[in-house]
């Protein structure tokens, strides 16, 4: 996958919505206004993402390219470098992983919202 489509894959998802609140470089995925995943257009190509702290764990042993998650909490953030290593199907599962993990994480009332749309 490259950066566009990245966004385009993050975009599918129900209600995810994109900006970029912090710098021009970092493209910021957002799911009823958290965030499920950031994507580092500037330098290497890679995507922080949320993920259940033991297989972020398993991850970072299983793949070179997963590490902790850069700039974020390194036991529920992982940082994937898009270096190919992966395939697309594989991160488009660990995005898939992200964004559930962030809705399950939703208020109620948020949830049901989210469900309504």
């Amino acid at each position: 996958m490259d950066a566009e489509q990245i966004r385009e894959y993050c975009l599918s998802k129900k209600a995810a919505t994109e900006e970029f609140p912090f710098d021009e470089v970092t493209l910021v995925f957002k799911v009823m206004g958290k965030i499920f995943a950031l994507v580092a257009l500037e330098g290497e190509l890679s995507v922080n993402l949320k993920s259940e702290p033991a297989r972020a764990l398993e991850l970072r042993e299983r793949f070179p390219a997963v590490q902790p998650g850069y700039h974020m909490n390194k036991k529920h953030w992982n940082t994937v470098y898009v270096d190919g290593s992966m395939s697309r199907d594989q991160l488009a599962g660990l995005i898939d992983h992200s964004y559930e993990m962030v809705v399950a994480g939703l208020s109620g009332k948020l949830r049901k919202e989210l469900q309504n749309l």
